[in-house]
């Protein structure tokens, strides 16, 4: 069924994905989409895609920034590059993208209709009343800048689109799903995520049927030039109001840069870092024999695994993911690329004996995830600052690296809880 799932704010962020962590978010990506597609199915991997919560949190272990609304340009890009090659064996297309790319989307899907038998001029039909629906139905303040349309071969699709206010420097990201969608006017979102800014005037909302057949039939009656009059004599008369919808979940993304303790679930934190500890000597040494696998890798495989097996109710502290592989503007902190690189390696691995029938590798994963559930209940550990000063301490020995470079050796400062590289500045 199609619900709302909610919405949450998103801190509009400028700026380019670098070359060396866009190629690793492209291959991690794919790789994270063909795990899903082997254990739960293609229409398993569209319901991800729809629920903002998972999405922000793919992002967040590919080291995107954390709570940037760019996560959501560099995940669709990401996946446009990694799933193209892979289109024919998975049956997935992803079309669209940013500003110009948006544009092209319903030549894509008429291309792509030709290509595997799909009714592609009904596919950009839907495309265009998708991005209608945001733009003129939803008055909410967002303008339109980005449309993802991703299709499978037997027609279902879902679609990721975001709207900027770069008055209030925020941005909102709508989610749509086609399974079960009857009409394009009747609360058809499975998910608005982004910054509540006001009251929302929705005529895609159901609720709003009455008054969008009333304006239809105010137009036919009176005309534009009696209904402006109307309304200039209404104006004055106005009271606020409380709105009867009631209020859904939403995921507040904050405006800081660095990852604190209120963003993380740190029981489940704990959980997973014990995890790792307790089953990677014996599941990756002993079985997936993978050279230069190491505890920081089994850690940041524990929250792959997460993101590829995780149920949706698991995802509300996506800055959590973040800690797997980090992001590109030091925050938490830099990019461990040895460990990046080995993360892919392993899933790569894992995804290609699976495909041919040894599911063992993919089973390890899974009982990661697994341990890790079952560690919840009493996992305890350091606190975030901890955790966070030791990947600094480490970073250069695990190749780290952001927007500002590479990091180099660190000495100590005289805040204790973050070591700072020779030469870094306050920033």
């Amino acid at each position: 069924m199609v619900q709302r799932a909610g919405s949450a704010d998103l801190p509009l962020h400028g700026g380019r994905v670098p070359r060396w962590l866009g190629e690793r978010m492209t291959k991690l990506g794919a790789i994270i989409t063909q795990a899903i597609v082997i254990e739960y199915g293609r229409d398993e991997f569209l319901r991800r895609l729809a629920h903002p919560f998972w999405f922000q949190s793919f992002g967040c272990v590919m080291g995107m920034d954390w709570h940037s609304s760019g996560i959501t340009t560099s995940v669709i890009g990401a996946l446009k590059r990694g799933l193209s090659p892979l289109s024919g064996e998975l049956g997935i297309h992803v079309c669209g993208g940013r500003g110009r790319n948006s544009r092209e989307t319903p030549g894509e899907l008429i291309a792509i209709g030709e290509r595997v038998g799909l009714d592609g001029g009904g596919l950009a039909t839907t495309s265009r009343l998708v991005a209608k629906v945001d733009s003129a139905a939803v008055q909410d303040g967002f303008d339109l800048y980005l449309h993802g349309f991703i299709v499978t071969d037997d027609g279902k699709w879902v679609v990721v689109q975001q709207g900027m206010n770069g008055e209030r420097r925020q941005a909102r990201r709508y989610h749509w799903l086609s399974e079960g969608i009857s009409s394009f006017v009747d609360s058809p979102h499975t998910a608005i995520e982004g910054a509540r800014q006001g009251e929302i005037v929705n005529l895609a909302d159901r609720r709003a049927a009455a008054s969008r057949n009333s304006q239809l039939d105010l137009l036919a009656s009176l005309g534009p030039d009696r209904i402006v009059r109307e309304i200039a004599a209404i104006e004055p008369r106005r009271t606020t109001r409380q709105s009867a919808q009631p209020m859904l979940p939403h995921l507040i993304m904050p405006a800081h840069h660095d990852v604190r303790e209120e963003d993380v679930n740190m029981k489940r934190l704990h959980a997973t870092l014990a995890a790792a500890a307790d089953r990677g000597p014996e599941d990756f040494e002993h079985l997936l024999l993978v050279p230069g696998v190491g505890a920081r890798t089994v850690k940041a495989l524990a929250m792959v695994a997460e993101v590829v097996h995780g149920a949706p109710c698991r995802f509300a502290d996506p800055a959590r993911f973040s800690l797997a592989h980090g992001g590109k503007d030091r925050h938490p902190f830099p990019v461990p690329l040895k460990v990046y690189d080995e993360t892919i390696r392993v899933m790569k691995s894992a995804v290609s004996k699976a495909k041919l029938g040894r599911d063992e590798e993919m089973q390890v994963l899974k009982r990661l995830d697994d341990q890790a559930r079952q560690f919840e209940k009493y996992a305890t550990g350091p606190d975030l600052k901890e955790i966070v000063a030791g990947e600094f301490r480490q970073s250069h020995e695990f190749g780290g690296r952001s927007v500002f470079g590479w990091e180099g050796p660190v000495e100590r400062s005289s805040d204790a809880d973050r070591p700072r590289r020779k030469g870094d500045r306050d920033r």
